[in-house]
């Protein structure tokens, strides 16, 4: 018993045991698109992620333009998905046709774009539950600062890296993990 107890103490227990159980993947999460049809992660398995949380109404919006393009350009290397947020100064207020409409009109949006949803708080969404805690994406934990707030995920659905607003899509910081 006393070495049971000692054994308790040295923390050796709670190492195994946080060794061998296993992390939330990033593909069971449950999201669904604009239009309201449930988003399958498990389509993007063997290809990076990048998340992005977007508003049409920030100063950071033109970089759907570059979002778009990194989409064209990388296909078969990376998945951008739009995350529409309100959250930050209240520069999504649209819903979903609108948030759409807008999207294709003014940036030719083809990529996937997601419902709108919490990044934040006390109601924040699963999806930015893993992105931004460590106990979820076995990385690091993080907050989301502002609209248009990166995260990437490599091909085996793990945190690379989150970038903030002023990197753009198009960064070597994001490309170079594409090679």
């Amino acid at each position: 018993m006393n070495e049971f107890k000692s054994y308790l103490k040295s923390g050796k227990l709670d190492n195994e045991m946080t060794e061998t159980m296993e992390l939330p993947s990033i593909y069971d999460i449950e999201i669904r698109s604009l239009s309201g049809d449930p988003i399958d992660l498990g389509q993007f398995k063997g290809r990076h992620i990048l998340f992005v949380n977007v508003a049409s109404k920030c100063g950071f919006t033109p970089q759907y333009k570059d979002l778009q393009l990194l989409h064209d350009m990388q296909e078969d290397k990376i998945s951008v998905i739009g995350v529409p947020c309100n959250q930050f100064g209240k520069q999504e207020p649209g819903q979903a046709n609108e948030i759409e409409a807008f999207c294709e009109r003014n940036y030719g949006v083809s990529f996937t774009m997601t419902e709108k949803i919490m990044v934040k708080g006390r109601n924040k969404h699963p999806l930015y539950q893993w992105l931004t805690q460590s106990d979820q994406n076995g990385k690091k934990n993080s907050s989301v600062k502002w609209n248009f707030q990166k995260y990437l995920v490599n091909d085996k659905g793990e945190l690379v890296d989150y970038f903030y607003s002023l990197t753009s899509p198009l960064s070597k910081k994001i490309i170079k993990h594409l090679k």
